[in-house]
């Protein structure tokens, strides 16, 4: 004769868990960015782009006016060399500004 056990049911082959297969269509475990943030996102990494190139063009006038104007091949060298160092600082200030926004959202 079988043996009549406890009122232990059998092991369950069926997850409860709400697993990626058991999710609803749409929804994740990472928290969703708003549309609206994605885009302020967007427009200030463009506004960031947009300065960056302003004053990379700024110090290639700079640098230009500065060369016409020297009296010597130094001063002209000196010259050239500062406008490249501002367009450098141009270019990591834009690096940093957009590391921050990256960071930040």
């Amino acid at each position: 004769m079988e043996e009549i056990r406890s009122s232990s049911s059998p092991p369950s082959t069926h997850r409860t868990s709400a697993g990626p297969e058991n999710q609803p269509f749409g929804s994740s475990t990472k928290p969703e960015k708003s549309t609206a943030l994605r885009l302020k996102k967007g427009c200030l990494a463009f506004m960031v782009s947009m300065k960056e190139g302003f004053e990379y063009v700024k110090a290639f006038f700079f640098g230009q006016a500065k060369k016409l104007r020297a009296r010597s091949e130094d001063e002209a060298a000196t010259a050239d060399l500062q406008a490249s160092k501002m367009q450098v600082e141009a270019a990591d200030a834009a690096e940093d500004a957009k590391t921050r926004l990256n960071k930040s959202a």
